[in-house]
């Protein structure tokens, strides 16, 4: 069924549905730092209400997949390797691709991975590779929360919260 506009998803509703922006890596894209994903049924159900938007900002941002962890330093905002790799400049990289997709798609909001120095958005772990969390966004999280998109992780989504909701 056509919703009349002709353009990309006509035929499937696209239009209809709110776009959420969403870390692939939920989705079942293999792209960790490790090669794996990190895929939450509960985040992959909301296909069946959202038009779902993937983006690994690491990736876009120029890192290869596999590569070292990486942990934004509670200090100084900067992302480092457990080797001391500053990899700040990619994760910035990524995070403007991500809000410039954000804005593309025209998201309601974005479903990123947890705890992520570049997607957390509730917390972080510390840069002491230690896995001591702090609370704090990753570096992504932080940029879409200042172009003024919501953000939630797997967890909230899993618990019931979408980005926007109360």
């Amino acid at each position: 069924m056509s919703d009349g506009t002709g353009g990309p998803g006509a035929d499937r509703g696209w239009s209809r549905r709110p776009a959420l922006l969403v870390s692939a890596c939920l989705l079942g894209v293999r792209c960790t730092h490790d090669g794996g994903h990190e895929a939450r049924p509960t985040v992959q159900a909301l296909r069946g209400s959202h038009h779902l938007v993937p983006v690994c900002p690491e990736t876009v941002g120029g890192l290869p997949t596999p590569r070292a962890a990486a942990e934004r330093s509670a200090s100084d905002g900067r992302v480092r390797t457990a080797d001391g790799v500053d990899v700040t400049e990619a994760y910035a990289r990524g995070a403007a691709h991500a809000v410039r997709l954000a804005a593309a798609a025209g998201v309601v909001g974005a479903v990123l991975k947890a705890r992520s120095p570049s997607c957390g958005c509730h917390q972080v772990y510390d840069g002491t590779f230690t896995r001591t969390r702090v609370d704090g966004d990753g570096v992504t999280a932080e940029a879409l929360r200042r172009a003024g998109v919501p953000v939630v992780d797997e967890d909230d989504v899993a618990a019931g919260r979408l980005p926007g909701s109360s």
